[in-house]
């Protein structure tokens, strides 16, 4: 029987989830192997029954470059139960599998660390490797190395958020718009930097202060009062979804609104539009004020996720997939594979980036980074105290809305 290789997708879509698996499917095959794709994620790794179908060269050629997930995704976690019952130990040795190649994000990094212990503790001959994907752009990578996805997402989301620029421009609104990320708040700075907003609102500029609902209305308004006092009566304010998902709780439920949670604790952000929620506070706050400000809600989410990857996806996909094949080929298992600069693959091993609680945590956006710093220093748009005199026209409290005394900086 053939030596056999088999790949699943988990977590949500990102550009280039068929450039890897169809790249890894292709490289694979040409070193004489079997190439088998698994749906459902890891819920096929503990059932009886799972979904699976070879994949040859001509389904590889036919789905490489197109976006969205050939294989269906799943953000199934198993369980230390699932581990020790339901674990489908025959599905490898019936089909000779000698690997098994992971696809996903954070979540899917940290059990693919714990699938690692799993078969090095029961001596199962079967290597694994991961592969980083998320366009939220927060898995620990060397050197600032994006997860794929990242780039094709932040261009589509760069691309709306210019058409809502040039629409606020042209009325004489404020739009706001929210944008994915859970944790980090990578996508939003990069279309914020990217399309040159006057006010980008992550969960990593609360590195000094608690982060609160009043904190994040009154940084969008120190960038309206400001571009009013410059005779600018127009702009967008994005904020990452990631800065509800650090708010208290009940501070959402104050504003009347009511979170659900997934099966991981995690607040089911894409349940809620973010953007409407912050439009409406805004709305209410500018009433109190007396303010005359048009603003609409945008959100950038769901649409960014499954397009065509661009170019940069199409061939680090690429370049991942093939650094899968070099890393088995070198004996590598329980690792994230790393493309560096130079094009040449590197092994992440899983257990040197999980923390006390075996998880793989996110990378954040570096705050007092050159990208970060230099942003917030010359294209954002807000209030100081040079500006508290000509302020008090639309504010009695000029520096309530100082943007470094609100963020403690």
């Amino acid at each position: 029987m053939k030596d056999s290789i088999i790949i699943l997708c988990g977590g949500g879509p990102a550009p280039g989830m068929n450039t890897v698996v169809m790249s890894v499917a292709k490289v694979f095959l040409r070193g004489g192997y079997r190439v088998i794709g698994l749906h459902g994620g890891y819920s096929g790794l503990f059932s009886k029954s799972p979904r699976t179908e070879d994949i040859d060269f001509f389904k590889a050629d036919a789905y490489f470059n197109r976006g969205g997930s050939y294989l269906q995704m799943s953000r199934f976690k198993p369980t230390d139960k699932d581990f020790e019952e339901n674990f489908n130990l025959p599905l490898f040795q019936d089909n000779n599998i000698k690997l098994l190649v992971t696809v996903g994000g954070d979540d899917t990094a940290s059990t693919a660390n714990r699938i690692a212990k799993f078969l090095e503790a029961k001596k199962y001959p079967i290597a694994n490797i991961h592969v980083p994907k998320t366009i939220d752009n927060d898995l620990p990578l060397p050197d600032n190395t994006p997860t794929f996805g990242f780039n094709s997402a932040k261009d589509e989301g760069a691309h709306i958020a210019r058409t809502i620029y040039e629409d606020a421009r042209t009325s004489g609104n404020w739009l706001i718009i929210s944008a994915m990320g859970r944790s980090a708040g990578h996508l939003a700075l990069g279309i914020g930097e990217a399309t040159h907003c006057p006010m980008t609102i992550i969960p990593e500029m609360f590195n000094k202060v608690e982060i609160s609902l009043d904190a994040i209305v009154n940084l969008a308004l120190s960038a309206i009062i400001k571009r009013n006092i410059l005779g600018i009566p127009y702009g967008t304010v994005v904020v990452a979804e990631g800065v509800f998902h650090d708010l208290d709780p009940q501070e959402i439920k104050n504003a009347g609104v009511t979170m659900t949670y997934d099966e991981h604790g995690h607040p089911e952000l894409g349940k809620i539009s973010k953007a409407v929620l912050f439009n409406d506070i805004l709305g209410k706050e500018f009433a109190k004020l007396g303010l005359k400000v048009k603003t609409r809600p945008v959100e950038i989410g769901y649409d960014v996720r499954c397009q065509d990857p661009i170019a940069y996806d199409l061939t680090y996909c690429t370049e991942l997939a093939m650094g899968v094949y070099e890393l088995f080929r070198k004996g590598e298992t329980g690792c994230m594979v790393f493309i560096d600069c130079n094009g040449e693959s590197h092994p992440l091993y899983l257990h040197d980036l999980q923390n006390a609680e075996g998880k793989i945590p996110p990378r954040r956006v570096a705050i007092d980074g050159g990208t970060a710093k230099n942003y917030f220093a010359n294209i954002c748009n807000y209030i100081t105290p040079a500006d508290y005199e000509a302020a008090k026209k639309y504010v009695p409290d000029p520096e309530k809305y100082d943007f470094r005394k609100i963020l403690g900086w």
